[in-house]
């Protein structure tokens, strides 16, 4: 009897023991997320650096701004945009205050991050969304800009995983399409994408939120307030520099919390300029990803243009799409 109470008590105290780990970690979001007005004619654009230091890059922020004037959109550039403290633009106080302007200023429309790098998670909890919430407006960047997708999807707001400032060569033909895309995702234009075809390909059906964005952010989320709940979404990964081995280990810390056990599928972007341990891993990176989620049924498909290359499409986080996959090719719907 002593011992029945005594397991009952405990139940009460911890709750379920077979709760999953991510359901220990991580907020739930809202069911239906908000969507920020649509930019138009006359609208303004916030350029900010929330990350890392930007170092004789004054003419893409000049190309950055004058490409956003063609679109007849006025242009702020951040107060601290080209501060530098060591590795960052400006300390982590003036990076957050030229975001904060950015959240608060209700004449801006959209926040352009100029460049990722590292340096966003050491603002995240500075930042205070009351007013933002209140008038949501567009985050634009990838890389170390997952950090500021994650934490919006846990306030239930869509943001835009596309190009930044610093994505902007001199000749900007090679980069077109990313140009192309980022423009209709911030103008509410239809986003729909034909994905080339892979023998990795895990084919299937799926439809859910996309979340995610670069897989050493997604990593370093695990345990906060700001890690994403994937139940019922589709998980898009990329990643830069990386070894394969540490690509495996991260999928498998992100497999023992949880991420993957309500995933509806997981869509792979570049996995760019990997390197090569002394001890070779053996297999392709594709290869890896299938085998790190071999324990799962959902649809994989790779190929996806996005990430650290130039062709990288414009993707609309937090927008629920429509997955199918098959080995010759694979299409990905964003709803309207």
């Amino acid at each position: 009897m002593i011992k029945k109470v005594f397991i009952i008590t405990l139940f009460f105290l911890f709750g379920s023991i077979n709760a999953s780990a991510q359901e220990n970690t991580t907020i739930k979001t809202p069911s239906k997320l908000m969507q920020p007005s649509y930019l138009k004619a006359g609208d303004t654009v916030a350029i900010v650096a929330p990350s890392g230091v930007l170092k004789n890059r004054t003419e893409e922020v000049a190309r950055a701004k004058k490409l956003l004037e063609s679109w007849q959109l006025n242009v702020v550039v951040g107060k601290h945009v080209f501060s530098r403290d060591d590795h960052f633009a400006g300390t982590d106080q003036e990076r957050c205050e030229d975001f904060q302007n950015a959240l608060d200023n209700p004449k801006i429309k959209a926040i352009w991050s100029a460049r990722g790098g590292y340096g966003t998670v050491r603002i995240l909890d500075k930042l205070d969304y009351s007013k933002f919430l209140q008038q949501p407006k567009w985050v634009v960047g990838y890389s170390d800009i997952t950090a500021l997708h994650n934490q919006l999807h846990t306030k239930g707001v869509e943001s835009i995983h596309a190009i930044m400032c610093v994505s902007l060569p001199e000749d900007q033909e090679d980069i077109k399409e990313s140009i192309e895309t980022f423009k209709a995702a911030i103008f509410g234009k239809p986003i729909n994408y034909t994905l080339k075809g892979s023998e990795f390909n895990r084919v299937g059906e799926a439809s859910g939120e996309l979340v995610g964005g670069n897989l050493t952010i997604l990593h370093t989320m695990l345990g906060s307030n700001t890690s994403i709940d994937t139940s019922g979404k589709i998980l898009f990964i990329e990643e830069i520099g990386e070894y394969k081995y540490h690509i495996d280990r991260m999928l498998q810390s992100l497999k023992r919390a949880g991420y993957f056990d309500n995933c509806n599928g997981v869509i792979v972007g570049g996995m760019s300029r990997m390197r090569k341990n002394t001890t070779l891993w053996g297999t392709s990176v594709e290869q890896l990803v299938i085998d790190a989620l071999s324990d799962y049924d959902f649809p994989i498909a790779f190929n996806m243009p996005a990430g650290h290359e130039k062709d990288n499409r414009a993707m609309i986080m937090g927008r629920t799409i429509d997955l199918d996959v098959k080995k010759e090719k694979s299409i990905v719907n964003f709803q309207e």
